[in-house]
């Protein structure tokens, strides 16, 4: 069977964000932010929306222009927001952002001070997106350039489509899912990670996100104006100084490449210990974190069935539990995570 055409694959998944996770109606203002990468996607969405009965516009940031403008702009006006853009959100009902990959966390384009100068408006875009009641979807394809398919040793073309494909994922399934297991995370819940022949156990305790794929009106009351797409995942902080014991990791995709596996050591919720000693990659993930910063705050469950690892997204497969807070995004590819006593996923497969 010959493979689906890129442009097609593009035309299902913007009709399936702007009719599912946008929720646009005709008269919405659509607002498309693009870089280089996404501009044939923006283009459709575009067309799709103005077909819809929208109005539509494109922004266009080129990635040459950003990179010399970093690093040329004086630093009072790097990563600020003018009045313009806010101008621009105050006005739009629905917006769809492609991200370039420079600014993922993978690309060696900037440099990590020059990637976090650069986006310090990150906050403030946000409260501008909530002030304006805007419904928003990021399409984390944007991120994929040569940095990350290298380290995922495929090309752009391979992981832009996997995660295209895995954006045309039932949404209820994953809202089901979601709805299933969001209500055993509940504050001041004991937690077990079982992962090969280490434990990890912890206690839930702080804010829970939920990333279903669609932006509803509870989702723009509390704030969350933002989708993911593709979507799948549940995520719960985790209460500072209960883990205790050891996790062994799956292969995690870091800013210094594949790290092929690890274990980690936590005593009141602090790393304290990691094997192998001997790996220059896991000794510099680790030393780039102070050691009173080296704790795991966060638990991440993926729900997105149609997701595979080594796609760039491995928090968002479903069955996957991936840890966070110390220095990088570690996963668990075939753990057990047991919640009060009820086990939530079993060998790397959701329960119930």
């Amino acid at each position: 069977m010959p493979k689906e055409s890129l442009d097609s694959l593009y035309a299902r998944v913007v009709k399936k964000v702007l009719t599912e996770t946008l929720q646009v109606r005709r008269g919405d203002s659509v607002t498309v932010e693009t870089w280089d990468n996404g501009l044939d996607f923006a283009r459709r969405t575009v067309a799709e929306a103005r077909a819809m009965g929208c109005t539509a516009v494109i922004i266009y940031e080129d990635e040459r222009a950003y990179v010399e403008g970093v690093r040329r702009a004086p630093e009072e006006a790097v990563g600020k927001m003018g009045e313009n853009e806010y101008g621009l959100l105050a006005g739009t009902d629905a917006y769809v952002f492609v991200p370039g990959q420079v600014l993922g966390v993978y690309s060696k384009t900037l440099g990590q001070d020059e990637r976090e100068r650069s986006t310090r408006y990150n906050s403030s875009w946000y409260e501008a997106a909530a002030k304006a009641g805007l419904r928003g979807a990021r399409l984390t394809f944007g991120y994929v350039g040569k940095d990350l398919s290298g380290y995922l040793g495929k090309k752009v073309q391979e992981v832009v489509r996997a995660q295209l494909l895995a954006a045309l994922v039932d949404y209820g399934q994953i809202d089901r899912s979601a709805r299933r297991i969001s209500p055993l995370l509940a504050d001041g819940t004991p937690a077990e990670l079982v992962s090969g022949r280490t434990s990890l156990r912890f206690v839930l305790q702080g804010e829970l996100s939920l990333e279903d794929g669609v932006v509803d009106e509870a989702d723009i009351k509390a704030g969350n104006n933002v989708a993911y797409v593709p979507p799948g995942f549940v995520s719960k902080e985790i209460a500072p100084g209960s883990a205790n014991g050891k996790v062994t990791l799956s292969e995690s995709v870091t800013k210094l490449g594949v790290l092929r596996q690890a274990q980690l050591e936590f005593r009141d919720g602090k790393l304290t210990g990691w094997e192998p000693k001997n790996s220059a990659k896991l000794k510099k993930l680790i030393d780039a974190v102070p050691a009173e910063r080296r704790n795991v705050g966060l638990l991440t469950v993926g729900l997105n069935p149609k997701l595979g690892y080594g796609w760039g997204q491995d928090r968002f497969v479903e069955g996957s539990v991936t840890l966070a807070g110390f220095g990088f995004t570690g996963v668990v590819q075939k753990g057990t995570l047991a919640v009060a006593g009820s086990k939530i996923v079993t060998g790397g497969k959701l329960s119930g």
